[in-house]
């Protein structure tokens, strides 16, 4: 029988998936030409964020930022290491398209690790990073500290597609 913690990560889970999902679906309503379909869409991604955070908080996983900075890290390598390596060989394997994804994820993922583990570094020391400048890859998912560089070097994108997150 499932007990009150269980249903909260299954339902930090779906509220989690529920949001990803909306927001991939809002971009290709707007694609589409669906402006007003495309804000329910984040709006309703956004309504699913407040519930995973709910979740989230009850399951008391969120603690100090040196140990969410920890468990980002362990999070982060745990993919490149044992989650994502197999998927990439099965999909190599079956030819499927999943591969360049899980591919660019498995770099992508260790150079989130070595970031997080730069931050939980200044933390130790009581201070912020000394970076303010985050450029994000839209291919792949690459994080660039301080400027964006000319090209991806998981999967080439041009500098100019580059973005910053506020």
């Amino acid at each position: 029988m499932a007990t009150t913690k269980d249903n909260l990560k299954e339902a930090f889970a779906g509220e989690s998936q529920a949001n990803q999902k909306y927001r991939a679906f809002a971009k290709k309503a707007e694609k589409d030409g669906f402006v007003n379909i495309a804000k329910l869409f984040r709006t309703t991604a956004e309504a699913e964020l407040i519930h995973a955070e709910g979740h989230l908080k009850a399951l008391d996983m969120i603690a100090s930022t040196a140990e969410n900075l920890q468990a980002a890290i362990d999070g982060e390598t745990y993919e490149f290491t044992k989650m994502y390596p197999p998927m990439v060989d099965l999909a190599v394997a079956d030819g499927h398209k999943a591969k360049t994804m899980f591919k660019f994820a498995v770099e992508a993922e260790e150079i989130h690790a070595k970031i997080y583990t730069k931050a939980l570094e200044a933390v130790k020391k009581g201070v912020d990073l000394d970076v303010s400048e985050f450029y994000l890859c839209p291919v792949c998912g690459y994080i660039e500290l301080g400027a964006a560089p000319e090209k991806c070097p998981i999967c080439g994108a041009k500098q100019a597609m580059f973005g910053q997150i506020a």
